[in-house]
């Protein structure tokens, strides 16, 4: 089982977190929501939960609970700008679809 950070994605949540003045690292999830079934969370934490797994990569800390590590498990997280939008990008290989808006997703 494997999280990892492009080094755009690494640089900016780095950047964020020492912005913020604190903070262990980022919690990725998943969430029921949108048209295609799942929705990715993105939130910072300050302490990890005891059922929590937790990778390090480029120096950061992604935390993930054992529900949403069956959907996320191989995924790379991204950080891109596209013309006038930035934002961060999930290159999850266990995605089947996701709607048009690109909200949602199911595996």
């Amino acid at each position: 089982m494997s999280i990892t950070l492009s080094d755009s994605a690494a640089t900016r949540v780095n950047a964020f977190l020492h912005n913020r003045g604190k903070g262990f690292g980022l919690r990725l999830g998943v969430r029921t929501s949108g048209c295609s079934g799942m929705a990715y969370v993105l939130e910072f934490v300050d302490a990890p939960e005891p059922e929590d797994t937790v990778f390090a990569d480029k120096g950061v800390k992604v935390v993930i609970d054992p529900k949403s590590l069956i959907y996320l498990d191989g995924t790379e997280l991204d950080f891109v700008k596209e013309g006038l939008n930035e934002g961060f990008k999930f290159n999850n290989p266990n995605m089947k679809d996701e709607c048009g808006c690109g909200e949602s997703f199911n595996v």
